[in-house]
C-alpha cells in the first residue's frame, strides 16, 4: 500500500459535522487538498462526544482528550515527507520501508496547545517543541529556536473558534521568524467552518489536518483539561 494510500484511511477531505446533524454530510469544494479532515467513525464519534458531555470528570476528560490528540496527531504526521529507506531484519533480511525526514519541530500555542504536547511526543520521541503565548491577539512570550525557518512545524492549538489566537500565532513564524508555509502542519481537534475558513484564506499553502469541524466546537477544552473550569 502506497503512503497516499494509507492517507485516504486515515483522513476524509471536505467533511463537515453538525452539532445536531448527520456526521456524514458532504460539503464539496469547501477547502483545498491540503486541509486533511479525519474520516469520522464510531471510536472517533465517541470520542467528540465524551468530550462534550457535561457529566464526564475530569480524569476521564483528560484521558479520552489523550486519545483524541494521538489519533489526530498520527494523522497529521502522515503529512510529512518521507524517504524510502533499506534495513536488515533480525532474520538477516532486507526490507524495503519508509522513514521521515528529521528535523520536525513542534510549536505550541499557549496556553492550551500544551495539552497537545504529550501526545506529540509520544508519536515523535525526541522532538523540540518551542512556545507561543498570545493573550487577546497579542504575542506575549515566545521560545523558538533560531533555525525554525529551516525546519518543518507542526503547530498545535486544540480548539479554532474564530481563528484569531492561531493566525497571530502564524503571523509570527511567517514574517517574523521567516518561516515557509508549505513548511507548517497545524493540528487541531475542532474548528468551527469560518474560524477554518479565514485561516485557509489567509495562508492557503499551510497543510491543516482537525478531527472535526463544527458549528459549537467545545470551548471549554482548555479549563476543562487544566483543571481550570
Amino acid at each position: 500500500m502506497t503512503s497516499s494510500e494509507n492517507n485516504t484511511n486515515h483522513v476524509s477531505e471536505n467533511t463537515l459535522v453538525e452539532e445536531n446533524g448527520p456526521h456524514d454530510e458532504v460539503y464539496d469544494n469547501q477547502f483545498p487538498e491540503n486541509v486533511h479532515i479525519m474520516k469520522t467513525n464510531n471510536q472517533l464519534r465517541e470520542l467528540h462526544t465524551l468530550l462534550r458531555d457535561r457529566t464526564t470528570c475530569r480524569s476521564d476528560f483528560k484521558f479520552y482528550a489523550d486519545r483524541l490528540i494521538r489519533l489526530t496527531v498520527e494523522a497529521a504526521l502522515d503529512q510529512l515527507p518521507y524517504v524510502p529507506c533499506s534495513v536488515i531484519t533480525p532474520t538477516g533480511n532486507c526490507f524495503e520501508g519508509l522513514r521521515h525526514e528529521k528535523g520536525t519541530l513542534c510549536v505550541s500555542l499557549m496556553r492550551s496547545g500544551e495539552a497537545m504536547e504529550k501526545g506529540i511526543r509520544e508519536c515523535c520521541r525526541s522532538i523540540r517543541i518551542g512556545k507561543i503565548l498570545i493573550n487577546e491577539g497579542h504575542v506575549i512570550y515566545a521560545k523558538l529556536p533560531s533555525d525554525i525557518h529551516r525546519r518543518r512545524l507542526l503547530v498545535a492549538y486544540p480548539v479554532i473558534t474564530t481563528g484569531s489566537t492561531v493566525l497571530t500565532g502564524l503571523q509570527v513564524l511567517l514574517k517574523e521568524y521567516q518561516c515557509k508555509q508549505s513548511n507548517i502542519i497545524l493540528i487541531t481537534l475542532f474548528s468551527t467552518l469560518d474560524g477554518l475558513k479565514q485561516i485557509c484564506e489567509l495562508y492557503p499553502d499551510i497543510t491543516i489536518v482537525i478531527s472535526e469541524i463544527n458549528t459549537v466546537p467545545p470551548n471549554h477544552f482548555g479549563q476543562k483539561y487544566f483543571g481550570t473550569d
